[in-house]
């Protein structure tokens, strides 16, 4: 049987200008790799939004897998602008093979 260790799946939705800060923020915690996402449309607590290039207000999904330790990290270093730059910042556990590489 394959054996799995449980890291955290942090997933942040931002807008595209806030792209390298969050992927620089993911670096500094040692986070070894990221993917980064076009999101078109979506709808939150102020209702309906999509894609919007001529203002430079078009989301991205970052997705990245990280050690307990390392994903606190990053939490923390993001905490600030959070609410600032309207981040949203998602995590749980999840099951990885070859956890030596998250």
């Amino acid at each position: 049987m394959i054996e799995t260790v449980i890291r955290k799946r942090i997933e942040i939705l931002a807008n595209q200008a806030q792209t390298n800060r969050v992927t620089k923020a993911i670096d500094e915690a040692g986070i070894t790799g990221w993917t980064i996402t076009p999101v078109t449309s979506g709808k939150g607590r102020e209702g309906r939004w999509r894609e919007e290039r001529v203002m430079g207000t078009d989301k991205v999904f970052i997705l990245t897998i990280a050690a307990q330790e390392k994903a606190m990290a990053l939490a923390d270093s993001l905490a600030p602008i959070l609410s600032s730059h309207g981040l949203l910042l998602t995590m749980w556990d999840v099951e990885v093979i070859r956890g030596e590489r998250f």
